[in-house]
């Protein structure tokens, strides 16, 4: 399991900072797999392969630059990885508005080593990342 917990980590440190640009790897996860975050709640595969191409599309139809930083990606203990993260974008308006929030994601392994559970948290309430859309960026 700790071989199985290592090649995930290395995945995620591949994939997750490039998940506005290009598909990720969905061979590690199951079929079951829960998604949720502050504003969302999915169940399954096909959802959660759903919920990275809408990232993608609105990525780049609402952004001139978007990004998701990766800082780190480790086992926080027996069968659970964390991943820490911040996500930064310019929106596509005339006031050139910023996106900025922290967060972290928490993926627990089932015993067969797929990750079963996938949650985010944000560093401030969904509303008050909305509000950035609104103020004037620099």
């Amino acid at each position: 399991m700790q071989l199985k917990v290592k090649q995930i980590i290395a995945i995620l440190q591949q994939d997750l900072p490039t998940l506005f640009e290009k598909d990720i790897s969905y061979n590690i996860y199951s079929q079951d797999i829960l998604f949720r975050d502050p504003v969302n709640k999915f169940k399954g595969k096909f959802n959660y392969r759903i919920i990275f191409w809408t990232l993608r599309f609105h990525g780049q139809l609402f952004f001139t630059e978007i990004a998701f930083d990766l800082h780190d990606v480790c086992e926080s203990q027996e069968k659970t990885i964390l991943a820490t993260w911040t996500v930064r974008g310019v929106l596509r308006v005339p006031w050139k508005a910023r996106l900025f929030f922290n967060g972290y994601s928490t993926y627990k392994l089932n015993s067969d080593g797929f990750i079963y559970e996938h949650i985010d948290t944000w560093d401030r309430e969904p509303g008050e990342i909305l509000k950035q859309f609104f103020r004037k960026g620099e």
